[in-house]
């Protein structure tokens, strides 16, 4: 491959690149703008969530080059967020049964 088309391969990827980031601004921007907010800090926090999985989404799509990977790829990302959330919720599942436990005593 010649030093041009390489170039021009990189100039590609690097418009990708500039309107991520410009995304990225603009999030944090409006980040910024909905902390001023007067919102109760439930909707405060889900709101932010949700501004950051956006944001998380963007840079894992692109920057990660997720966007173009194979179908295989998104299953074990599915799988591997799944088992975490059983992990996170299996703390749960033994206060419920301690509970039942002390409270019989």
């Amino acid at each position: 491959m010649s030093d041009a088309a390489q170039h021009e391969d990189v100039k590609g990827h690097m418009g990708k690149y500039y309107v991520v980031f410009v995304a990225l601004l603009c999030l944090t921007a409006i980040t910024v703008g909905v902390s001023y907010l007067k919102l109760n800090r439930p909707l405060a926090i889900t709101v932010a969530l949700i501004i950051a999985t956006v944001k998380a989404g963007l840079v894992a799509a692109v920057f990660m080059h997720l966007i173009s990977e194979r179908k295989v790829i998104y299953a074990v990302l599915i799988l591997t967020a799944l088992f975490f959330a059983l992990v996170l919720l299996l703390p749960s599942f033994t206060v419920y049964e301690h509970g039942h436990v002390i409270a019989g005593s």
